[in-house]
């Protein structure tokens, strides 16, 4: 169902766009609409309807699209952005230069939104402020700042001055973040495997949940272990940034979350999945390859790095936490616990726009239906976020919107067969057009 028709506003020098002859998905979970036009005017969309009814405005520029599938560009809710170099990580090659290129990445691959979750320096701010004020040309970011790690626990990134050691310090740090107006409020819970003494204690991300919802802002909690998704559960946690792995979640644990209107907010199965792998699979993937540069694709494949990676202890672990993983995400889909789509990507050796679409793929191979992974990294995603303004295709809202070739209904792996992205009605680069280190002949025609 499409809403009704408006006039098309705004003075005669305004930058107008039509997109016509598509199928419409909106992202609300509705039906696909065939044949269907949108006018996107500085930005916003501004009329929508069917194809033979749109009215072209004097100036306007019209693309054609049939047989195309429309959707509203994706959000990928857990991302960390300027962490690496290649495949070396450090929070020093966080900087301007680098975040950007990042999300001119994550647009490319018709990712037109993230939340950052935690590993940010102040810079991050002024940031999406400059974005905010204007129209993007890349991702839009969604921020959380720094997250709260206990000292000598688990969390954050080596460099940034995160760590508390008590309820005041956790209170104090969260009311920072919060005075700088950070979307919401991130902790870790966890001990890598045991090989850390202590989680963060209850009574500090008890200090840390009650300051961020008396700041006005949601609690999101890095998880592992069932036990303290069931006390984060109690504390009034808003959200979960990974699903449960060391076991399986328990029927009170759904009925709880579901009575306290906890999200599963993103599961992280290409996290878990690319964990599994000594070399991964998708090297010779295109759509992949033309994200990275040619020396990082050598790394990835080098005997040296598969070696590295099996001999860590932690390795033969993997292939069990991925299948709780889905095993998790699918219990809590089905019971209805409310959630949506996040990758942890950013770190070393998760790429940033590729993670999302293998993120789709394995959140369907869990069992939910291509429809449903849509609407979690589109109107779902903007739900948590608090984003009104971008989630779905609709009058009013931004044209950020991802164009197909092909029905991600029929075959979630579809949302890889991009056309176009637009972002505040601008078209941007795909990754089509894309050819990361080279020029942009030596990646060869699309296939």
């Amino acid at each position: 169902m499409v809403p009704a028709l408006v006039a098309v506003a705004g003075p005669a020098q305004a930058e107008t766009v039509v997109l016509r002859d598509f199928t419409l998905i909106d992202g609300t979970g509705h039906a696909p609409v065939a044949h269907q036009a949108l006018v996107m005017t500085n930005g916003r969309i501004a009329w929508m309807g069917p194809a033979a009814s749109v009215k072209v405005p004097r100036g306007a520029k019209v693309q054609k699209l049939p047989g195309t599938y429309l959707l509203p560009g994706l959000i990928d809710n857990h991302v960390h952005l300027g962490l690496v170099n290649g495949l070396a990580q450090d929070v020093k090659y966080q900087t301007p230069g680098s975040i950007n290129a990042q999300l001119a990445t994550y647009a490319a691959y018709g990712i037109t939104s993230v939340q950052t979750l935690g590993t940010e320096k102040e810079l991050i701010f002024p940031m999406r402020a400059a974005q905010r004020a204007g129209r993007p040309d890349r991702a839009r970011i969604f921020t959380v700042g720094m997250g709260v790690v206990f000292k000598g626990s688990y969390g954050g990134v080596p460099g940034l001055d995160q760590k508390v050691a008590t309820p005041e310090e956790a209170r104090r740090m969260v009311d920072a973040q919060a005075a700088k107006g950070a979307d919401a409020i991130k902790l870790w819970v966890d001990d890598e495997f045991g090989s850390i003494p202590e989680r963060m204690p209850a009574a500090i991300s008890t200090a840390v949940i009650g300051e961020a919802h008396k700041d006005g802002k949601k609690a999101i909690a890095h998880v592992f272990y069932r036990d303290n998704l069931e006390e984060l559960v109690r504390e009034g946690v808003n959200g979960f940034a990974h699903t449960v792995r060391d076991q399986p979640v328990t029927a009170r644990d759904i009925a709880a979350m579901k009575a306290k209107g906890v999200w599963q907010m993103a599961a992280t199965l290409s996290r878990e999945a690319s964990f599994t792998y000594s070399t991964l699979p998708f090297l010779n993937d295109p759509f992949f390859a033309r994200g990275v540069t040619p020396a990082v694709l050598s790394e990835l494949g080098s005997a040296e790095r598969a070696q590295k990676l099996t001999s860590s202890p932690t390795f033969p672990k993997y292939p069990q936490v991925l299948r709780l993983a889905m095993e998790n995400f699918a219990a809590e889909a089905k019971a209805g616990v409310p959630y949506g789509m996040g990758t942890d990507s950013g770190p070393t050796g998760r790429f940033p726009g590729y993670f999302a679409h293998w993120e789709l793929e394995l959140m369907v191979k869990a069992g939910i239906t291509p429809m449903q992974a849509i609407v979690a990294a589109t109107s779902s995603n903007a739900r948590f976020m608090g984003a009104r303004d971008i989630g779905t295709v609709a009058v009013g809202k931004w044209g950020d919107l991802l164009v197909l070739d092909a029905n991600p209904l029929r075959d979630i792996r579809n949302t890889r067969k991009i056309r176009a992205v637009f972002i505040a009605g601008k078209s941007v680069p795909t990754i089509w057009e894309s050819c990361a280190g080279r020029p942009a002949e030596a990646c060869g025609a699309r296939p």
